[in-house]
């Protein structure tokens, strides 16, 4: 459970990084002077939290399913930037909705780094014990705005092209989406199990993907295969 955590909040820091690499440099550094600037101010709220306390909300099934939602609801925006970028890339002339759209998408940083960066501060405020917690939530600050601003420049190092940088930003976000859902289901699922085999809704399930292939076969995006189904057709 902890490290299937740990692994969410890993991907959830790159993703957050990888997405500032579609920034300007003023742009990345003030997102990495805002999130430097949460972590040093949360300290008097993450003193007043407990290694107990964060279990239970570990432990809690009705919260872990809330954060679930939540980081679905970012994935989902995020993989549409990533569609949106692609359309972008290949089309000519856009609507002004599908432009504003982008420019929308692209300035959405994310929520989850907040409770990730909360996260990270409670947990250095109990591995330092006995020193100032000002002092310790500004040295993590200071380490947050070095690691986001650091961490784009090498993004746009190792990755100099958008089209290697919107695979792995659509790659990171579909993994982060399941393990979120892993991490956060907590043994529950919304429909119990049965040892039975429901032979109608099977029967269904194929017969709908079977009138997909059959509809697919006459599709314009079929042409390759109804070609080679009239070669095999004249060979005979």
């Amino acid at each position: 459970m902890y490290t299937l955590v740990i692994i969410l909040m890993v991907l959830v820091c790159i993703n957050f990084v990888l997405k500032q690499s579609w920034h300007k440099w003023q742009s990345v550094l003030a997102h990495a002077a805002a999130a430097a600037l949460f972590t040093g101010l949360m300290w008097p709220v993450a003193v007043r939290q407990s290694r107990s306390q964060i279990d239970v909300w570990l432990s809690s099934p009705d919260l872990m399913l809330d954060t679930s939602v939540v980081i679905t609801i970012e994935v989902i925006i995020q993989i549409s930037f990533c569609m949106l970028s692609v359309n972008i890339m290949n089309s000519g002339k856009l609507k002004p909705a599908a432009v504003w759209s982008y420019r929308v998408l692209r300035w959405f940083p994310g929520i989850m780094i907040f409770g990730v960066l909360f996260s990270i501060l409670v947990y250095l405020i109990f591995a330092f014990p006995g020193v100032s917690f000002p002092l310790v939530a500004w040295s993590a600050a200071a380490a947050v705005f070095a690691a986001v601003s650091g961490g784009a420049w090498l993004m746009r190092l190792f990755f100099p092209d958008k089209e290697s940088r919107l695979e792995m930003l659509f790659l990171t976000n579909a993994l982060t989406g399941i393990v979120a859902v892993i991490a956060t289901v907590n043994g529950q699922t919304a429909v119990t199990g049965v040892g039975e085999m429901d032979w109608p809704s099977l029967a269904g399930v194929l017969g709908l993907v079977g009138a997909g292939v059959l509809a697919g076969s006459f599709s314009k995006t079929a042409r390759p295969f109804r070609g080679f189904l009239r070669k095999n057709t004249m060979i005979k």
